[in-house]
């Protein structure tokens, strides 16, 4: 089943095209890569994706509901994990926390974001000022924000970004099972082509706001006569 569905989306910043007339499906229990290099038009899509801009034309549904009729409702199943989004800096990491829990409207916030946190390894900075975190640490906790309201789809931007390889892998790992256990689609976008190949059944690849190709790492690779995904990579938006 898709959860998600999107046709023809086209976003315009005046002359310029920034996405070009994509169209793509997520479907229940998937994680799709969204790779491209800088300036592809991922985060364009994601933005999108989120309605914190609005497409210049084509359509976005989720679970078979226009998404410009339906936002509130849509946005209710689903959430978002960045390294580069920040929370108040002003404020505790548990106060940040529990705003969202309440926002979400969460059963047992404490509890959830006891839960999280000590998975994290990030919970005893709960009384800490999250502008006195490092980024590493940040980032754990945008994660943890993201996954407060169980989401039905989550939508990743480089979440790896600024962990060490520990937490990295416990993230994945983490993935992995809650992708496992509840049909969780993801949508992830990274430059790690390691982590991509490990976690995501199939990719897009992205580059001047175009889809260049898509299927799963694997059928890429061996379409394409290579070794590994950032190989992969090269060929297709570098032309190397």
């Amino acid at each position: 089943m898709a959860v998600l569905q999107v046709k023809n989306l086209v976003k315009k910043f005046r002359s310029f095209t920034a996405v070009d007339n994509i169209s793509f499906e997520l479907k229940e229990g998937e994680v799709l890569g969204l790779l491209g290099p800088n300036g592809a038009g991922k985060t364009t899509t994601i933005q999108m994706l989120l309605g914190t801009i609005t497409p210049t034309q084509g359509t976005i549904n989720y679970f078979e509901k226009d998404f410009s009729k339906h936002q509130q409702e849509s946005l209710q199943l689903i959430n978002y994990s960045s390294a580069f989004n920040s929370l108040q800096g002003r404020i505790t990491v548990w106060e940040n926390l529990l705003v969202f829990a309440l926002l979400y409207q969460v059963e047992d916030p404490k509890a959830k974001i006891e839960k999280l946190t000590k998975y994290f390894e990030v919970y005893e900075l709960l009384e800490s000022q999250y502008k006195d975190l490092s980024s590493g640490q940040q980032t754990r906790i945008n994660i943890v924000k993201s996954l407060l309201n169980a989401p039905k789809i989550l939508l990743m931007d480089e979440p790896t970004a600024s962990l060490d390889p520990d937490i990295s892998d416990k993230l994945l790992t983490f993935i992995e099972e809650i992708k496992s256990k509840h049909n969780l689609a993801i949508l992830y976008t990274s430059h790690n082509m390691k982590e991509v190949t490990r976690i995501c059944d199939r990719v897009i690849f992205m580059d001047k706001g175009n889809i260049v190709a898509q299927d799963t790492p694997e059928a890429l690779i061996k379409k394409l006569g290579k070794t590994n995904l950032e190989h992969v990579f090269l060929e297709i938006v570098r032309g190397k």
